[in-house]
């Protein structure tokens, strides 16, 4: 049994091992480009190793362009998209877990649809929309697309966590005397916060990452976003590499800090909400 698994054990290590090389190799090539002096990010043939590290990229985009204002918008867009989104998807998911009404099985297959629909369907009435409501050129029509858009997905995504969770639970709450609202405070809520942790993620990175409803919505140099500041750099001749490299790195930042603070949380959530009990 030893000689037979050994194989398969090395043959999946290797598997393993080109996966992550495949995956890591573009995040290495960026940071490996944004260190480099220009003369060797455009010298041929290519030099995958820097000689002369340097750091004047980054200080030229946080300095000399608008990328802190860039920064600091997307970080109020996604914040603010997450935490509406997860809230709505909490209440929206545990109303389709635990109640049955009459339309149910519909509004599932209609959340289903709607990750069908291209966005590219939808930008032409949305802008009408919010040209008519006076939105273009804000952040609100960026916060109010990315919540809808993504509320459908983490509904379903909570859904299938407190469908883990025995309904038992706030039935005996409830009779000790509680209401429905304080059984899912103090007794849902703090069982399926690790769910609730990666829906949150889900949405916050979505809109952190989000380019094409920016790039439409958005105009004036005040209220663009991280994505579409690093887009700025794609000139019509040339295309700075080492500052968009640069700003990329940086643009990497919240989600490395997000998945690290809130790792084990997201890991319980994920492999929570795969199992039906």
């Amino acid at each position: 049994m030893r000689r037979r698994s050994t194989p398969v054990l090395a043959l999946k290590v290797a598997l393993l091992g080109a996966y992550f090389v495949v995956m890591a190799f573009p995040i290495v090539w960026i940071v490996l480009t944004s260190i480099k002096p220009t003369p060797e990010i455009i010298t041929f043939p290519v030099q995958y190793l820097p000689r002369h590290v340097t750091f004047d990229h980054y200080y030229r985009v946080w300095r000399s362009t608008n990328f802190p204002a860039y920064f600091k918008n997307s970080m109020i867009v996604s914040l603010a998209s997450a935490v509406a989104t997860t809230a709505l998807a909490l209440f929206g998911g545990y109303s389709l877990a635990r109640f049955r009404f009459r339309g149910k099985q519909p509004t599932l297959v209609l959340f289903l649809i709607t990750q069908m629909i291209p966005v590219v369907v939808i930008i032409v009435p949305l802008y009408m929309v919010f040209a008519s409501l006076k939105l273009i050129d804000t952040l609100w029509s960026l916060v109010i697309v990315y919540t809808v858009l993504n509320i459908p997905f983490c509904t379903l995504l909570v859904r299938g966590f407190v469908d883990t969770i025995p309904s038992t639970l706030e039935e005996a709450a409830m009779v000790d005397g509680a209401t429905r609202p304080q059984a899912i405070v103090r007794i849902i809520l703090p069982v399926v916060l690790p769910g609730v942790v990666a829906t949150y993620v889900f949405a916050f990175i979505g809109a952190w990452n989000e380019l094409f409803f920016s790039v439409m919505f958005l105009n004036s140099e005040a209220v663009k976003t991280v994505p579409v500041g690093i887009n700025t750099f794609i000139g019509k001749y040339n295309i700075s590499w080492g500052m968009m490299t640069a700003s990329a790195v940086i643009a990497l930042i919240p989600s490395l800090v997000t998945f690290g603070i809130i790792q084990k949380y997201l890991i319980q959530g994920l492999t929570a909400g795969s199992v039906k009990a």
